[in-house]
């Protein structure tokens, strides 16, 4: 085995998070490896989100540490995690939809030349080419997101979180493809398996197991806050992950 597979690329340890009287989060362990897609799996509620939102430097947790290449990371923004290698891929997008391609895919990072001014000819050649890699069509890169279909968007967003500035390590991506259809989730499916071949870690949430067993190595199931197991995928099947996720094993 090498050291890509020996030292985690992520490791999360004893994470906890309360809200209120609410404990969202109980001593979550979870670990990320290098080239690996891992199912993050859970009921409604089970703490899918909230611990995603603590990797992502949204929340910060009451316990718990994290560590990226065996180095204790602080993360008190996504900034932070940014700056280490993390994006995050939100089920709503973030996208502005009144605002066209290119300028959603380079918001908050403009490439600028000299006094501040926008380098407008060579973002719109950056777009066109990020575009090609995502193997999206579009009419313009002038076009209102708004117009573009739901797959479109999410590749969109994706786009914008890997191909945008410096290479991502880890993505974190929230329900990718709810609310596609079967061709558009393909689509998005055979992209994550393309930032896996780039040499980028994934940690998904999904609800669909079927998309899960297709590009997932792994799985975690977390319930009501609990770390319930983790199964890697060739090993396992949908009806023991359901198990898992009901709290009956």
């Amino acid at each position: 085995m090498d050291n890509q597979k020996l030292v985690p690329l992520l490791e999360v340890k004893g994470i906890t998070k309360k809200f209120g009287g609410i404990l969202a989060l109980n001593k979550v362990n979870l670990i990320l490896y290098h080239r690996e897609i891992l199912a993050l799996l859970g009921d409604n509620g089970a703490g899918k989100s909230t611990l995603i939102k603590v990797i992502s430097g949204i929340y910060q947790p009451d316990e718990g540490e994290i560590f990226i290449e065996g180095k204790r990371a602080i993360i008190t923004s996504p900034r932070d995690a940014r700056n280490l290698g993390i994006e995050t891929v939100y089920q709503d997008l973030a996208l502005f939809d009144v605002l066209d391609v290119q300028t959603n895919l380079f918001m908050g990072r403009e490439i600028r030349k000299k006094f501040g001014i926008l380098n407008k000819s060579l973002m719109s050649k950056e777009t066109i080419r990020i575009l090609g890699k995502l193997r999206i069509k579009v009419k313009s890169i002038n076009q209102r997101v708004r117009n573009l279909s739901g797959g479109q968007q999410h590749a969109i967003a994706i786009g914008r979180a890997v191909y945008v500035g410096n290479i991502p390590k880890i993505v974190l991506m929230d329900e990718p493809t709810a609310g596609l259809g079967v061709e558009e989730s393909k689509k998005l499916l055979d992209l994550i398996l393309e930032l896996k071949s780039k040499g980028i870690s994934v940690i998904l949430i999904s609800h669909n197991l079927d998309h899960v067993f297709t590009v997932a190595d792994r799985a975690v199931v977390l319930r009501s806050g609990r770390l319930m197991g983790e199964r890697r995928i060739r090993d396992t099947n949908r009806n023991e992950i359901i198990k898992m996720m009901l709290g009956v094993i």
